[in-house]
């Protein structure tokens, strides 16, 4: 499908929050994703895969999941600089603002006639833990979480109870869970802690590990992987349908 792309600055609870809008160009009525980024916010990449997925018939919203801590419109570069400074955002931020974020995403997409009623959400690296406490919303239906970070560390900060592991039964959707078994950020243990977490609940939930490296779905760099990344496209489009349906 032919798409559009556009923004809009969305007051939260923390400031205005830049959300970027990329969606089918015909008029109708599609589900809605919330597109979770890596700690660098909406690079090319990113723009790219939010794009990609537009065109399969989604509106897809891509908040800047720091912009508490930076100008509107900031973008990191994929270098020293932008990794420090995406990891201090990451330490910096109150885990429950991604929480009040989401619920002004939900409620403003609530009422705009392009939306039929269906929330979904994925992201990568930090994007994938993003998605999976957007879970936490009973709102969202059906989670894809790309190497998510940090599920398994305190880096992001948290009150006690308040980290995404610790609240598993507020999950009412489905998730799907992608990982990358050369992934440093996550290690083996790591992946087995989460599974066995996961199958602890009632949750419905896929799984799968990959030969990959972190950031395979990024078509920048040496870790891309095009063939891989074409076929969780395909995954991710069939788990959304399924549970859109």
């Amino acid at each position: 499908m032919l798409i559009k792309s556009d923004f809009i600055d969305l007051k939260t609870p923390t400031g205005e929050m830049r959300t970027y809008i990329h969606q089918p160009v015909t008029n109708g009525k599609y589900p809605t994703i919330l597109f979770y980024s890596e700690i660098f916010q909406q690079t090319g990449p990113i723009l790219r895969s939010a794009q990609i997925v537009a065109s399969h018939g989604y509106n897809v919203l891509v908040p800047e999941v720091f912009h508490e801590l930076n100008s509107i419109g900031t973008v990191l570069g994929y270098d020293d600089a932008g990794r420090e400074k995406g990891n201090a955002d990451k330490s910096a931020k109150d885990v429950q603002s991604y929480d009040t974020d989401n619920q002004v995403i939900i409620d403003w997409a609530k009422q705009q006639s392009w939306h039929n009623g269906n929330f979904g959400a994925m992201g990568y690296c930090i994007g994938g833990h993003l998605a999976f406490r957007a879970a936490l919303n009973p709102n969202i239906k059906a989670t894809a979480c790309f190497y998510a970070t940090d599920l398994h560390t305190q880096i992001i900060p948290n009150q006690p109870g308040q980290h995404s592991m610790d609240r598993l039964a507020d999950i009412k959707g489905e998730l799907l869970m992608i990982w990358g078994k050369q992934d440093n950020h996550v290690p083996p243990e790591a992946l087995s802690e989460i599974r066995q977490k996961l199958l602890a609940t009632e949750i419905k939930f896929e799984w799968h590990e990959f030969n990959a490296q972190h950031a395979f779905m990024r078509d920048e760099g040496d870790r891309y992987d095009a063939e891989l990344a074409a076929l969780c496209y395909q995954m991710t489009y069939r788990f959304f349908s399924r549970n859109f349906r």
